[in-house]
């Protein structure tokens, strides 16, 4: 790093000051703001890294806890969000969206994450199962038995006139009304 007419600050030095260095310990600058740094050479920054201390004035267990591999990382962090992680729904005063492009996608997001009227647990799975059936967040056992049989019905070979193209999903079917089942939201 050049500096261009600045010395070492080391007293009597006359050679170039082209590391920083903190300011010697004690001397304060009597202002708020980043701390002020002094410009050394070469051979006076190797001197000050030399003897440089990090654990200076640390008990014996705070440097212990200071060396530990994970040290640090098990403060909690604050939340980035108030709202639980759902994205807010976006200003329209602030532009135009002639196609409804992202309000259909918002809309869509937060149907997926919506909560049953009963207030029954759905998990990510049975999300997908409810999807894989074509059925509501809101569907009943009912509901769910007569989608599962009137779908099995649509997709059986035996239905289809021995047509087996149709398996992979009946396949799906098959697993999504398992997982539902035995589903809490469903029992």
């Amino acid at each position: 790093m050049e500096a261009p007419g600045r010395l070492c600050a080391e007293p009597g030095c006359t050679e170039p000051g082209e590391f920083r260095a903190p300011l010697i310990e004690g001397a304060q600058s009597g202002r708020d703001g980043p701390p002020e740094f002094r410009w050394l050479c070469l051979e006076h920054v190797r001197e000050f890294n030399s003897g440089y201390n990090f654990f200076r004035g640390m008990s014996a267990d705070e440097i212990h806890d200071a060396q530990r591999p994970l040290a640090g990382w098990e403060r909690e962090t604050r939340a980035f969000s108030g709202n639980g992680g759902a994205d807010r729904p976006p200003r329209w005063a602030d532009f135009s969206d002639p196609l409804d492009a992202i309000g259909a996608r918002f809309r869509q997001r937060m149907q997926d994450q919506a909560a049953r009227k009963d207030g029954k647990p759905l998990s990510g799975r049975d999300r997908e199962a409810l999807r894989a059936l074509a059925l509501d967040v809101d569907a009943d056992r009912t509901m769910l038995r007569r989608r599962y049989s009137d779908l099995v019905r649509r997709y059986h070979p035996d239905r289809n006139g021995g047509d087996r193209s149709h398996e992979a999903k009946l396949q799906a079917v098959i697993e999504a009304y398992q997982v539902l089942k035995s589903s809490p939201a469903f029992a």
